[in-house]
């Protein structure tokens, strides 16, 4: 099995689960002389096999992810850098868009308000990150498609 079929059948099994929670507690209580619409020890039971599956699915793509190298990274360092990317250009495009907010003034005796950083280098840098992240992103997604599952 290639690591994105295993991504894709876990992110498939969390939703399942997720679905699951809400079915069991939808069946939780009935009215005296009721049946629930779905048994409850049922979905129990499927439950603790698509949680069985789900943690071995996590432990093999963890131990894959920690063992194949690109480089001189593993998959992990590559998904920590890309991770970090993403949360890097999220605060800095905040930034940029506050730095870059335009401020009216109703007359020359108003108090100007002045950006703290230059807005034209601080894109130029957000778009160099947005590039590395396109990047990364990539080749992680290439190297799940060939590597096979630990």
């Amino acid at each position: 099995m290639k690591l994105a079929t295993a991504l894709s059948e876990r992110a498939d099994l969390q939703r399942r689960i997720s679905e699951l929670s809400v079915r069991l507690n939808n069946n939780a209580k009935v009215q005296e002389g009721e049946t629930p619409s779905e048994d409850p020890q049922e979905l129990l039971k499927e439950l603790d096999e698509d949680l069985i599956r789900l943690e071995e699915l996590i432990r093999r793509i963890n131990k894959t992810n920690n063992e194949t190298q690109c480089g001189d990274q593993t998959i992990t360092d590559l998904i920590a850098h890309r991770d970090c990317l993403k949360k890097r250009i999220l605060i800095m495009r905040e930034f940029l868009n506050s730095s870059s907010e335009k401020v009216s003034r109703y007359s020359k005796a108003e108090i100007k308000i002045m950006s703290t950083v230059s807005v034209v280098d601080l894109q130029k840098e957000v778009d160099s990150y947005s590039k590395q992240l396109r990047e990364t992103d990539e080749l992680i997604q290439g190297l799940n498609w060939t590597t096979e599952l630990l």
